[in-house]
């Protein structure tokens, strides 16, 4: 049974290619048993929604929502000591697009989204056409995303080495779909629409791969490639604190041919946002409340005048000028009065 468990002030988020969830699921509870995140993207999970492990993942300790398709794709969100809701499942802008791509959620306020991108090989060919749309429509939805005053974060497996720094031997991927120039092209673009590379924003000059290949021993020369990525909006890239690759899980016995990456997000500094944003909300009312007297053209019953709240809210009617009646009113009674007196002297006068 999954038992609720609060944040901790840092609060550790990951993105692991499983490559096989049920076949390698022996792994992955030992790294979730290990590194404890407290919420797991998930991708290529290579199974059907029936027969996605959920019972031994609750054993865990996690809840979880998955987008599961047979033999090949599929995403998951695993939540530890709770379980998520689904706010989307499967990218917008193509309904007839039956891969198992795109999931997402809401926890602790944070919006987030799971990916696994389309690999695009060989390419040129239909399989990189697909990519190039499937990129375009990420590119679609993560502008609107990227714009939201919450925290937002897409994570996952992007199938694209976003510079030469990505990747060992950058030369001998110039034929590979994921070092294309229309894969790098779209991943800035993703970054000129405001996202933030969490890794690169922490280790802007360190080689970091995390992706090894089975063959010609990769992971033992370190022979990588970056291709799983965390994207966070301004929010979320203002309580970063902390983001890494889990290299030595690579190395353990029939393990994914990927690394968890994970980052970590400041509790508290999120809350004293949040907190900073709601006093300038308060703030900017009260300043809107007891501004000057604001002038609006309303119809009285009698024509059409000029009227001005007071700082309790209330109307008070003024002439064309903008000048209250009231205030008006008080003026000619005054000259008026003035006036009487003046006629009284006159006429005692004899005039």
């Amino acid at each position: 049974m999954i038992q609720f468990v609060t944040s901790d002030e840092e609060m550790k988020l990951a993105t692991y290619n499983v490559n096989g969830i049920n076949g390698r699921l022996p792994v992955l509870l030992r790294w979730l048993e290990k590194s404890e995140p407290v919420v797991a993207c998930l991708q290529e999970l290579k199974t059907s929604d029936e027969k996605f492990p959920a019972d031994a993942i609750e054993k865990a300790g996690y809840g979880a929502i998955w987008h599961g398709q047979k033999s090949w794709n599929g995403v998951a969100i695993l939540a530890r000591g709770r379980q998520p809701e689904e706010t989307r499942r499967g990218l917008p802008g193509d309904p007839d697009d039956t891969h198992s791509r795109y999931i997402e959620t809401k926890i602790d306020g944070i919006l987030i989204g799971c990916l696994y991108l389309p690999n695009g090989n060989p390419a040129p060919g239909p399989k990189f056409d697909y990519k190039l749309k499937w990129l375009d429509r990420l590119a679609t939805y993560a502008k609107e995303l990227v714009r939201l005053k919450e925290p937002v974060i897409l994570a996952g497996d992007y199938n694209v080495i976003p510079t030469e720094l990505d990747a060992y031997k950058p030369e001998r991927w110039v034929d590979d779909a994921l070092f294309f120039p229309e894969s790098r092209a779209f991943y800035q673009q993703l970054l000129a629409q405001g996202w933030t590379d969490a890794l690169r924003k922490l280790h802007p000059d360190k080689a970091i791969y995390t992706f090894w290949d089975y063959f010609r021993n990769a992971y033992a020369r370190n022979a990588g490639i970056r291709i799983d990525h965390f994207l966070l909006n301004a929010p979320a890239a203002g309580i970063l604190v902390a983001a890494d690759v889990e290299r030595d899980v690579r190395g353990w016995e029939k393990t994914s041919d990927h690394a968890p990456t994970w980052i970590e997000l400041a509790e508290k500094t999120r809350e004293r946002n949040l907190q900073r944003l709601r006093n300038k909300k308060e703030a900017s009312m009260a300043k809107k409340k007891k501004k000057a007297a604001k002038r609006e053209l309303v119809d009285t019953g009698r024509d059409k005048r000029y009227v001005r709240r007071d700082s309790d809210g209330k109307f008070e009617e003024s002439d064309d000028m903008g000048q209250s009646l009231s205030q008006d009113r008080k003026k000619k009674a005054k000259r008026k009065a003035k006036a009487g007196q003046g006629d009284k002297g006159d006429r005692k006068k004899g005039r």
